[in-house]
């Protein structure tokens, strides 16, 4: 092989190399912001309309990343306050239905032991806000003429504007010369024709393109449209304090599915006297205490202030209090001295005694105690309620979880979850929850 030979090789080599290259970094980015689709055949029109009827938040805070985000080169674990942006485009197919494409960021901040190494970062969504935004599309869409034509989304890029670019190739192309005749039209007349007829061409050709960018431009604003009117529904409820627990169950005995931080914004699903039923996100569900809650207008966020019942303190009355070792078996005051405090009925077939008056008979004791505990902490690690009653029981609050209850820092709710209550059906709430 010749020394020419041999470099023209070694340049096409270079040549191939980098033009694998660069198809390898164009499919990788294609990849991330490719959109999930699914195709309905209802039409665009009926498919943007149950989108304004859905109302749901198209961004907002996430309680975890887990189960949302896919962890890149740092753990998810790494990573606090996380958010998301959602958008939707809404397209019309040839056979008259529509294709919905949701496309989801996710921005959290990324803690690193270097603190100048720490900012926010860029997520790739693992796809379940999206199928999930595609899933409740699709329930709203139940009922209507058409139905659903495929149940899974698919991962696709959005498709390419043919038409555009067919016009555009169309109008570069030259148009050929009449040929010159003997009779008839001079030769400068028919150039002149042959102008006016490109001309008329020319014209003809833009008028597609045209259309097609009235189209996307209607289509845009119809789009921001529909995010205009969900970005602020009004069922939303937030959150008073941090440190709210997210329950699986209306109980105050249910397992907390993770602590809420204040201001957090949850869709209200359905709610009763004393618990609220909200979306976490998708189809995830959890139940919240309704005094740690800010209600949308119109619901009072205390239901019994609006009712009138009687004061818990009208209902009970201390007959005694003493100072002991704790009388149970709980790891948290287990052989620890603690204060009890003997509670009756002020009179026996008094009503509305039932678990949510003993829980606010509570909190007022808790409250008028916690000055003596706080001078004691070494004496006393905590206070015990015994309801003396046919339906009594006991509730057992350790001074750590009061502390911060005092503080602040920890909810009403939050508060109930970090103590004992013996039995425990004596003080749920649950039988109240018949509205689900």
């Amino acid at each position: 092989m010749t020394r020419s030979a041999l470099a023209s090789s070694r340049v096409l080599f270079r040549a191939g190399l980098c033009a694998a290259l660069a198809f390898a970094v164009a499919t990788r980015g294609t990849a991330q912001e490719a959109p999930y689709e699914r195709t309905f055949h209802q039409s665009k029109a009926e498919v943007e309309k149950a989108l304004k009827q859905l109302q749901t938040p198209m961004s907002g805070r996430l309680p975890v990343l887990e189960g949302f985000a896919i962890a890149g080169e740092h753990p998810l674990s790494r990573y606090q306050r996380a958010y998301y942006q959602s958008s939707v485009q809404v397209s019309s197919t040839a056979s008259g239905g529509s294709v919905v494409r949701v496309n989801t960021k996710v921005t959290a901040w990324y803690s690193d032991p270097v603190a100048s190494r720490s900012g926010y970062q860029v997520l790739p969504s693992n796809g379940r806000i999206e199928g999930d935004l595609l899933d409740q599309l699709a329930e709203q869409l139940v009922g209507m003429p058409a139905g659903l034509e495929g149940r899974d989304a698919k991962f696709a890029p959005p498709p390419k504007t043919e038409r555009v670019r067919s016009a555009e190739t169309v109008l570069d192309a030259p148009m050929p010369r009449p040929p010159e005749t003997g009779g008839g039209f001079s030769s400068s007349k028919s150039a002149g024709l042959s102008a006016q007829e490109l001309a008329g061409a020319k014209a003809d050709q833009r008028k597609p393109a045209d259309q097609s960018a009235n189209d996307l431009s209607s289509e845009a604003a119809s789009l921001e449209d529909v995010l205009r009117n969900q970005a602020h529904p009004k069922n939303l409820v937030a959150v008073k304090k941090s440190g709210t627990p997210v329950v699986g169950s209306p109980s105050l005995n249910a397992k907390a599915l993770f602590l809420a931080s204040m201001h957090d914004e949850f869709e209200m699903l359905d709610f009763n006297r004393d618990w609220v039923h909200v979306r976490i996100s998708g189809l995830s569900r959890g139940w919240i205490w309704r005094d740690s809650l800010e209600m949308p207008d119109g619901i009072p966020d205390n239901p019994q202030a609006s009712a009138g019942p009687a004061p818990a303190a009208d209902l009970f009355q201390v007959s005694r209090e003493e100072t002991a070792p704790f009388p149970g078996d709980w790891e948290p005051l287990r052989g620890k001295t603690v204060k009890i405090v003997s509670v009756q009925k002020t009179h026996e077939t008094a009503k509305d005694s039932g678990p949510a008056a003993k829980l606010e008979f509570a909190k007022f004791v808790l409250d008028r105690n916690y000055a003596e505990l706080a001078r004691k902490p070494q004496e006393l690690s905590g206070i015990v309620l015994i309801f003396d009653s046919a339906d009594g029981g006991m509730i057992a609050a350790p001074f750590s979880a009061l502390q911060r209850w005092k503080a602040g820092t920890l909810s009403d709710a939050a508060l109930w979850h970090q103590c004992f209550f013996d039995p425990p059906e004596t003080f749920t709430l649950a039988g109240s929850s018949s509205g689900q």
